[in-house]
């Protein structure tokens, strides 16, 4: 072996170690920082509690003027943030990293909007919840991608065609979703809103225990297809000649985001463009050639609670945590188009 080979062995390997130990400090950084805005929800509101009372609430003590406000109202809420914050994250950079497009974000493309409808139809026709609700917001999200994906796929697929058809598909079901919710009850319009913006209100173990349930099952799914998923970014061909099976891991990343992002939205309606900007915030963060999974949703995580925290506490008036993210979303597709439109670039 000449001694150019052996150089250039090296330094891939020293360049992989840097690449995996930036992602590691990130990912821990962003753990951290999901976990204060975790316990910032937990003391701040209009009756603030001390780090050693939320700690003894915690512990199953009974803290007079606290346990209730904590117990039974900022931890599901914390909790829920967490998880479908996690969720969206990881669901979004999925799809986007499996088309190779930034804009391919579930919802972006409508897969959101069909867990929504789905749920909506629920709510308001069946009266459903719980579990039940959960697997509406499934079937629709299956149905909406199976649709999006077979138009898509008419004279040749191109992931700009389907990015097209999903924002077709996603103002279509939008409308539907605005249609049921003006037939709504007045015991269901309530329940029904959160499913236009997104909401942690409302939010209990009920609704929590089938997000983790997911997330228990889909992250792991990800995360060991996460070779593959990398090497989808050099196109098919490249990754057949690597050695991965294209069509396996494609079908078990799809299962999997759906997955998540249906039962997230079912948890808490549809955040909007936290699983848009969950994984291009990632990419940057951890730099180019890692794996995205867990720092998008991590970042999801720390968006949905950042912004809950903003919205419940910055003004004189609450707003859902769908509002605020998309008050950010909004103004950061356009940079986004911007700088793909100048650079061509993807994730």
């Amino acid at each position: 072996m000449s001694v150019g080979t052996v150089a250039a062995a090296v330094a891939i390997s020293r360049g992989r170690r840097t690449r995996r130990g930036r992602r590691v400090a990130v990912s821990a950084t962003l753990a951290l920082l999901a976990f204060a805005l975790n316990a910032f929800t937990l003391m701040i509101g209009d009756a603030w509690a001390t780090p050693g009372e939320v700690l003894r609430v915690l512990a199953g003590e009974t803290v007079p003027g606290v346990s209730f406000t904590v117990g039974e109202l900022r931890l599901p809420r914390a909790t829920l943030g967490l998880l479908a914050g996690f969720a969206f994250g990881a669901a979004g950079v999925t799809f986007q990293t499996m088309l190779r497009n930034p804009l391919a974000s579930p919802d972006i493309i409508g897969i959101s909007a069909g867990a929504s409808a789905a749920a909506v139809f629920g709510i308001v026709v069946l009266s459903v919840s719980g579990l039940v609700l959960s697997a509406f917001a499934l079937v629709g999200a299956i149905l909406t991608t199976l649709v999006i994906a077979l138009l898509a796929q008419k004279r040749g697929f191109s992931t700009m065609r389907l990015v097209l058809i999903g924002i077709g598909v996603a103002a279509l079901l939008q409308s539907a979703i605005s249609y049921l919710i003006s037939k709504a009850g007045e015991w269901d319009l309530q329940t029904a809103m959160q499913w236009m913006t997104g909401s942690l209100n409302g939010a209990s173990w009920e609704k929590i225990l089938p997000l983790a349930g997911a997330v228990l099952v889909c992250a792991p799914l990800l995360l060991a297809n996460g070779r593959g998923l990398d090497l989808l970014r050099l196109g098919d061909d490249a990754a057949i000649a690597l050695g991965v099976r294209v069509g396996r891991v494609r079908i078990l990343a799809v299962i999997a985001a759906v997955g998540l992002l249906a039962f997230a939205t079912a948890g808490s309606g549809p955040i909007a463009f936290v699983a848009f900007m969950a994984g291009p915030i990632a990419a940057r963060l951890v730099g180019p050639g890692s794996r995205l999974t867990v720092p998008a949703g991590l970042v999801g995580a720390c968006l949905v609670l950042g912004a809950d925290l903003i919205g419940q506490n910055l003004f004189d008036n609450r707003y859902p945590v769908g509002v605020v993210t998309g008050v950010l979303g909004a103004p950061y597709l356009v940079l986004l188009l911007i700088r793909m439109n100048r650079s061509g670039g993807s994730l």
